[in-house]
């Protein structure tokens, strides 16, 4: 296991603004991304968080990501909305979005948003969970460069393409299934080549379709579209549902790239510099709409303490439920600080010295 560093949430959150204020973002939108992308690390998600940083640096310089650019409105209903992005950074917009959805519902029950040409937009789960806060049932996906390989082929037509739905339960907790349509993400690759790890067997296949334990040159062959790729949830084949995973995975293309006109499947391609150009697909749908919402968080909860109170398996220790680790882990990371690699807290210090901004002190 990497060695791992501790850094106050709000010392790193402050770091991150300061780098996207000094590539020129706006305070408030700075402010955002840095909370979204310091949220997936709190939880312990270090594959959609920080050490993506490197990623918005290069996009950013390079113009591929636009922190000014405005959005232009395709589509706007009282219970919908259509964005292009045009090169925005991902992260701000979608919060900024979610929140429309979100005032829409509060109005008329139910709203739903898709955007296309955006970029990365951090955890899918950030923005269900915005949702679920006010008493909503809060649902995200975003598709992704192609890197899934379909059942029974050996070349990359979908993206991870996450499913995030957050649901809201009593005392404050809440049900967040927030997953990737693929055995892995391509952050959780990207973590074992950066720790020299080899990946397991069952997440992914080279370029002939046969399985693949090399992370280097799997994230190479995926980057330059050579073949091969990472298997859809479930695996290869159909015998351990590899389908249902593949099936999942467009699903999620055509919400998001379909209802907004953007690029999908083995278009959306990313670059040396940066992630491709995406979309995004947001809803939220009130309790009350079914049910009292005080019952329904009451049933909510009492689901929730059946599935922790269900038998334990030999040799397990705990029965969770969706989103209770990452909870977990957000409130250990809000007491004792924000864990970190030593390879991403190295490669943050690099990009302060780059940018003139102070790296915070580990604790």
């Amino acid at each position: 296991m990497a060695s791992m560093v501790r850094i106050d949430r709000n010392a790193l959150e402050n770091f991150c603004t300061e780098v996207f204020e000094n590539l020129g973002l706006p305070r408030e939108e700075a402010v955002d991304s840095a909370s979204i992308l310091v949220a997936a690390d709190a939880r312990g998600i270090g594959s959609h968080g920080v050490g993506r940083l490197w990623r918005y640096v290069n996009g950013i310089k390079k113009q591929i990501m636009l922190g000014s650019a405005e959005p232009l409105v395709l589509t706007d209903t009282p219970i919908s909305l259509v964005l292009d992005a045009q090169g925005a950074m991902g992260m701000g917009l979608s919060k900024r979005t979610m929140g429309q959805v979100i005032e829409r519902a509060g109005l008329l029950g139910a709203s739903f948003a898709s955007i296309r040409n955006s970029n990365h937009f951090g955890i899918a789960g950030y923005y269900t969970e915005m949702a679920a806060r006010k008493d909503m049932i809060g649902i995200c996906m975003t598709n992704t460069a192609a890197l899934g390989v379909p059942t029974f082929a050996r070349e990359a037509m979908f993206g991870t393409n996450p499913i995030a739905v957050s649901v809201p339960a009593t005392d404050g907790r809440m049900f967040t299934l927030d997953m990737a349509t693929t055995c892995v993400t391509r952050g959780k690759i990207e973590v074992h080549e950066r720790e020299g790890k080899s990946i397991p067997h069952g997440w992914a296949v080279d370029t002939t379709g046969r399985g693949t334990s090399d992370a280097r040159q799997l994230l190479e062959d995926m980057l330059y579209q050579r073949g091969g790729g990472i298997l859809p949830l479930g695996g290869e084949g159909e015998l351990l549902g590899g389908h249902k995973g593949y099936g999942l995975a467009v699903l999620v293309d055509i919400l998001c790239a379909i209802t907004s006109g953007g690029e999908f499947g083995k278009s959306v391609k990313d670059s040396e510099a940066t992630s491709a150009r995406v979309c995004h697909f947001f809803g939220a749908i009130r309790l009350d709409l079914f049910r009292d919402p005080g019952q329904f968080k009451q049933d909510m909860g009492r689901l929730l303490d059946e599935l922790t109170a269900s038998e334990v398996a030999q040799g397990s220790e705990r029965v969770y439920y969706a989103g209770l680790k990452e909870h977990e882990a957000e409130a250990q990371s809000n007491r004792l600080g924000v864990a970190l690699s030593v390879q991403v807290a190295g490669s943050l210090r690099k990009i302060g010295e780059e940018m003139q901004v102070p790296f915070p002190a580990i604790s």
